[in-house]
């Protein structure tokens, strides 16, 4: 079976489906994805986040603000601690740093990714970090204010071997998304190529990111059987031991999820 490691099931386009969600789940069901980590980017969202995860049994969710849609008054850890106990949260995040389209918001966003590493080294949580063009920042705030024993994953990884490499190092998972599949995804790639096999998650992203064959479409869950099955032949193994691996994987780092 898949899991599909990180997913906005909130924003999903649903209007192929009778029964919306159900069947979008359903779907991924059919074709093999056992579970999925719904995924929180800001205050307003949390509650319809969780609340899909309440609602399937397969769902799982995190809480905490991505970098784009942190503010002025950057959340308090307190309050990321209050809401790690809604329930079916294993996570915090997605958290992080983004210079490409918040660059103007870098001490906002450093600070934000402060407290979420800081609450969830108290809670014992693994953290999602989205990261993009702040590599050198991510990494050092990471080894400053992690925990390496919950750790996290840098998910959608779209960056060098050398930061995964960086990662690595402080116990971090490598998500690999349906980017992978696109004719100028090089460098990721030679990410996966080098990557331990126990370290690595797949995940959609979606709505966003389709891979291909279904590039510029609306992504869903169901298509995390692409990246899976484009990683196993780039590392010329089968598809039974990737999903096996990257599902083993997802348990362990996110420990309190039940398969």
């Amino acid at each position: 079976m898949l899991v599909d490691s990180h997913c906005h099931l909130d924003r999903l386009k649903l209007d192929g489906y009778d029964n919306g969600l159900d069947d979008a789940i359903a779907e991924a069901k059919s074709r093999g994805v056992s579970h999925m980590l719904c995924v929180c980017i800001s205050e307003e969202n949390k509650d319809v986040v969780v609340d899909i995860a309440r609602q399937f049994p397969q769902v799982y969710a995190s809480v905490g603000i991505h970098p784009c849609d942190v503010k002025e008054n950057v959340v308090g850890e307190s309050d990321l601690l209050a809401w790690s106990q809604m329930p079916k949260v294993v996570a915090l995040g997605e958290t992080g740093l983004d210079y490409y389209y918040s660059k103007e918001s870098e001490r906002q966003q450093k600070e934000s990714f402060a407290r979420h590493l800081s609450a969830a080294g108290t809670l014992g949580l693994p953290v999602i970090v989205h990261t993009r063009e702040a590599r050198d920042d991510t990494i050092d705030l990471i080894r400053g204010e992690g925990n390496s024993e919950s750790a996290g994953v840098l998910h959608c990884f779209t960056e060098d071997w050398e930061m995964a490499k960086k990662a690595l190092d402080l116990n971090y998972y490598i998500s690999i998304s349906g980017i992978v599949t696109f004719k100028t995804a090089n460098q990721i790639r030679d990410v996966v190529t080098k990557m331990p096999l126990d370290r690595l998650l797949i995940e959609t992203d979606s709505p966003y990111l389709a891979p291909v064959p279904y590039r510029g479409k609306s992504n869903e869950p169901k298509y995390v059987r692409e990246v899976a099955e484009y990683i196993a032949e780039l590392l010329n193994i089968s598809l039974e031991q990737v999903a096996e691996s990257t599902t083993a994987n997802f348990f362990r780092l996110f420990d309190k999820a039940k398969a």
